[in-house]
């Protein structure tokens, strides 16, 4: 699902310039800040962080998250995506723009939202939630008989899957909950097991379910570059 989008504070325009010598920040911490609720403290953290790093662009993709209005948020990402389209947040703020239309209903302009973020990020993880969103749309459109035999397809996918992401392993539940939290809030599915080792129960937290291992390395790479993880790659116990 779409998440709500935030107040603006100012619309950015920056010319791309590939030679440019800039240290980026790192904004994870201020997302997750985001995801706790604490926008409001980011907010007020935005203008001091804008004046020390002004060509910073992962910090225009944060102030398109801090905006509330829809259409200033979705002219940030817009400009962003153009400006910057080899930024690792470049495919998050296409598919930002497509949830936004999505959620108005206008379908076919976010079919071409979809098809642009297909086309110019063919490895990007929310082709796959922009998909399931298309999929869960057609569904609730179809008759009764093909409704049941597309669930029953996709239960029987579900059970086969070969590969899993271990994203993470926690001594603290707290802790391997807040990723849980973090990554479904994306539209990633997890689920979360117990593992013994050495007398020390770990919470384990796995991301994603794949048929083939090509497909997980190439989600690996997101989630551990998106979320500064150390997953790793699991295959499914065969029992």
């Amino acid at each position: 699902m779409m998440k709500q989008f935030f107040i603006a504070a100012l619309l950015f325009s920056f010319s791309f310039n590939s030679n440019a010598l800039c240290q980026e920040v790192d904004i994870v911490p201020y997302l997750k800040q985001i995801e706790k609720g604490e926008s409001n403290k980011v907010k007020e953290l935005l203008p001091k962080l804008k004046k020390e790093n002004p060509k910073s662009a992962n910090l225009i993709f944060l102030e398109g998250v801090l905006t509330e209005n829809g259409q200033e948020a979705i002219s940030i990402y817009q400009n962003f995506v153009e400006n910057y389209p080899n930024n690792s947040y470049a495919d998050a703020a296409l598919y930002r723009i497509y949830s936004y239309y999505y959620a108005l209903g206008l379908y076919d302009t976010a079919g071409k939202v979809l098809k642009n973020l297909t086309d110019k990020y063919p490895d990007s993880p929310y082709i796959k939630m922009a998909l399931s969103q298309e999929e869960a749309r057609q569904e609730e459109e179809t008759p009764p008989m093909k409704d049941l035999k597309d669930e029953q397809a996709k239960v029987k996918n579900e059970l086969n899957y070969k590969f899993t992401i271990q994203a993470g392993a926690f001594v603290k539940i707290e802790n391997a909950q807040g990723l849980m939290n973090e990554l479904e809030s994306e539209e990633i599915s997890c689920e979360m097991k117990e593992k013994n080792v050495g007398g020390t129960t770990f919470h384990v937290v796995y991301a994603g379910k794949f048929q083939n291992r090509n497909e997980a390395e190439k989600f690996l790479q997101q989630i551990n570059s998106r979320y500064n993880l150390n997953g790793r790659i699991i295959e499914k116990e065969n029992k």
